[in-house]
Formats: C-alpha cells, structure tokens, sequence
C-alpha cells in the first residue's frame, strides 16, 4: 500500500549518512574523508584498523588529534567501528573475541573495546560499536552469555564516562545474533544508558522474523549507531543497493519517524577494490530513497 505525508505532523529532520572506512581500505584515511566530504556525505564510521587509525600503534592520542582536525576541517561527523578483521590476531579472523575461554585473550578485545572508547571521546563520536563473537566450540551458551556480560561490564563504564554509548551489533552467526539477544544482555547488565544497540538493517533482512521498517520502530528507543546496505532473505553477504531485497524507503521513513539523529552508515566491507564509485552512488541511492519516503511514495 501506499502512504501519504499527513500535512499537520511536522517535519523529520534529514537522515545523516556515512561511509564505512572499512569499504575504503585501499585508500589513505586522509584520502578516504576528503572523498566522503567532497561526495556530500555527512560523516565516516571509522573502523580502527592497521590502516586507517590504528588502536594499537604508539602516539594514539596524537593520531586522533590529527583525525578530529581532519573531521572538523571537512565537516564530518564519526562513529567508531571495531569490526577490524586482524587488528587482534594476524592469522585468526576477529580473533579474540569477548567470549574467548582465555581470560588473557578476552582482555584483549577489552582493551581494544577501551581504546575505541577513548578515541570515540576525543573525536567527539557518540557511538562505539562492537560484537559478541562466535560462541566458542564446546562452550555452553549460558557460560558464554556470563563472559559476554561481563566483559563488557567495565566499557559500558568507561563509555558512560565519557558520554559515549557503546552500540553492541547483533551479528550473524554469533552468540549476540539479533534483537532478541540484545534485550538479553541489556537485562543481564541491568539496562545501562550507556549500552545501545547498532542496527544493521541489511541483517535484518537476513533473519529476523519482522521486515527491516519494523525492527527500526521496534528497537527505535536502543539504537544508537545504524549500518545499512542491501542483502537477501537467509543469505549474510552484504551487497550494493538494488541488488538485495530490500525496500529502502520504508526503512529510511522509520528511522526519521523516530527521530534518530546518529549516522546512517553505509557498510561494504567486501568492496573496496571499487569503494570510490560505490561511495558515489550508495549516497545517489539513499537520497533518492530518502526523497522517496518523503514524498510519500513508499510502498509496504
């Protein structure tokens, strides 16, 4: 069916989005925000990475300063990633992980966490994003879902301490895999204000029962930090627009309905042999589709 803008509701404000760096790795971070900002867009969600600001090379504090006058300079806006495959480990992919039997290896990824936090309040970013990671083999689930919370116990702290929210990602295949897993943490640490949600709109095409529109309205009052890109039903590979299943105008009118004002992050990880050219017409693709809910054309 079709929906009408009803005259007397006012206005949302537009949507403001943002690249993922981690679609732009064979470009200079320098390079990779001067494309961002000449193309129009709005912000960068930075993932730290041996590339682009790396968490664990000396002078971190001094690096950040450079990137926040880049940022300013240019007028972007940042969230901070830590999706970054072989940050941690050079052989294991996201390795380790919060739910990693040793002690010693979830520290790890707790201080990469508290990094992150750091770099987040220097750059002013309100957002941090991280994962749960797989469950372990021959781990039980009750203990992994015990590591998790406490792991992050201490960064939801931190991040509280400096404003940031720590936006936890329900990822495909991992203990922490939807909506419903993060309502499970958020009781299990007592409903924290600095522990919100990053939605990602393609992996809720993936497997979540409700199409994409509904679970913006759903988890509206969490979500703090947004990627999006197409995907098919079942199918966890992230894709350009228009070759997923996806109905975007929908999706972009429940997001400005429920006032959210984070970055709307594109995220294609797989793609930076063409991140330039996809860059230009993902931003091309969601005006039109932002221009298309607002206009009232949007079909559901």
């Amino acid at each position: 069916m079709s929906r009408t803008v009803d005259p007397g509701r006012p206005t949302p404000e537009p949507l403001r989005f943002a690249y993922g760096t981690n679609g732009l790795t064979d470009l200079r971070l320098s390079d990779a925000l001067a494309l961002l900002a000449d193309l129009g867009y709005d912000g960068v969600s930075l993932t730290l990475d041996h590339m682009h600001l790396d968490p664990l090379a000396p002078d971190l504090t001094a690096r950040t300063r450079r990137v926040a006058r880049d940022l300013e300079r240019l007028g972007l806006g940042v969230a901070i990633e830590t999706g970054a495959r072989y940050v941690l480990d050079a052989r294991r992919k996201h390795h380790p992980t919060l739910l990693d039997p040793d002690p010693d290896a979830r520290g790890a990824r707790v201080d990469l966490l508290l990094r992150a936090v750091r770099v987040a309040g220097d750059l002013g970013a309100p957002a941090v994003h991280c994962f749960s990671g797989v469950l372990p083999p021959g781990e039980s689930g009750e203990t992994a879902w015990r590591r998790l919370a406490d792991a992050l116990g201490p960064v939801v702290v931190a991040a509280a301490a400096v404003g940031v929210s720590l936006a936890i990602e329900p990822e495909p295949g991992h203990l922490l895999a939807d909506l419903a897993g993060f309502h499970r943490l958020r009781t299990a640490l007592g409903d924290p204000p600095a522990l919100g949600l990053t939605l990602d709109i393609g992996h809720c095409q993936c497997l979540e029962p409700d199409p994409p529109a509904e679970c913006v309205r759903a988890a509206a009052p969490w979500v703090r930090h947004v990627q999006i890109e197409d995907m098919r039903r079942g199918v966890h590979e992230h894709l350009p627009f228009g070759e997923g299943e996806i109905d975007f105008p929908p999706v972009l009118e429940a997001l400005r309905a429920a006032g959210y004002r984070g970055l709307v992050g594109v995220e294609l990880p797989r793609h930076s042999h063409a991140g330039p050219e996809l860059a230009r017409a993902s931003l091309r693709f969601l005006k039109d589709a932002e221009r298309a809910a607002s206009e009232g054309g949007v079909r559901c």
